[in-house]
C-alpha cells in the first residue's frame, strides 16, 4: 500500500513541489488551506505544510504519526510567523528559508534544514520579486532533500536563540503592494 501525504497549503497553482510529489510512489492528497482534521491527521504518513494559512492545535499534533513538516520561508528563529520576507528587510535580519518540524508554537519545531539567502542587489529588487526567490529555494531545498525527509533520516537542530516573531496586524498599513522597491521602501519608511 502507498504511503498517504498530506499536503497542506499551496496548491500545484502555486509549488512545483506537488508535482514533484505526484511522480513519487506516494498517494497524494491536496489539502489545501482546509483545517486539518483529527481522521485526516491520524491517517497520514506524513504531512507537509507550505503557505498554510491555519495554526494546527496541539490536539491534531498529537495525532500524526510523525512531525508535520513545515516549510518557511526565513532563516529560524528569524521572522517566525507572517510575512518573514518583508520584516527581514525591515529589521535586516538574515535572510533564508527553513524546513523545520511543527510543534504547538508557531514556527520554533526543531529544525530539519536552513539555507541562508544573500540579496546582494536589493536595490532593484520588489518584495514580490525577493518572495518569488524564497519560494523557488525552499522548494529546491525541499526537492533535494525529500529522500532524506521521508526516510526521517536527519538530524534535528533546536533553535538556540530568540528570534523574532510577527503576525498579520503587524504589517505597516502604509504597504500598499509587495512590487515596491525594497531599497526605495526603506530610505521612506525606515529611516
Amino acid at each position: 500500500m502507498k504511503k498517504k501525504l498530506y499536503f497542506l497549503g499551496y496548491t500545484n497553482k502555486k509549488t512545483k513541489i506537488i508535482n514533484f510529489l505526484k511522480k513519487k510512489n506516494l498517494l497524494i492528497i491536496e489539502f489545501g488551506n482546509r483545517t486539518l482534521t483529527e481522521k485526516a491527521a491520524s491517517e497520514a504518513d506524513l504531512i507537509i505544510s507550505f503557505g498554510y494559512k491555519k495554526i494546527i492545535k496541539k490536539n491534531i499534533l498529537d495525532l500524526v504519526k510523525r512531525p508535520i513538516i513545515n516549510l518557511h520561508i526565513s532563516y529560524l528563529p528569524f521572522n517566525r510567523g507572517a510575512h518573514p520576507n518583508f520584516w527581514s528587510f525591515i529589521e535586516n535580519t538574515i535572510k533564508g528559508v527553513t524546513i523545520h518540524e511543527i510543534d504547538k508554537r508557531i514556527d520554533v519545531g526543531k529544525i530539519l534544514f536552513r539555507k541562508k539567502i544573500n540579496f546582494k542587489k536589493k536595490n532593484n529588487l520588489t518584495f514580490r520579486e525577493a518572495h518569488n526567490i524564497l519560494i523557488q529555494e525552499i522548494e529546491d531545498l525541499f526537492i533535494l532533500k525529500f529522500n532524506i525527509l521521508v526516510k526521517k533520516n536527519y538530524k534535528v537542530e533546536k533553535i538556540q536563540k530568540k528570534g523574532t516573531i510577527h503576525y498579520k496586524k503587524d504589517l505597516p498599513k502604509y504597504l500598499k503592494n509587495w512590487d515596491v522597491k525594497i531599497e526605495k521602501y526603506l530610505t521612506t519608511y525606515c529611516k
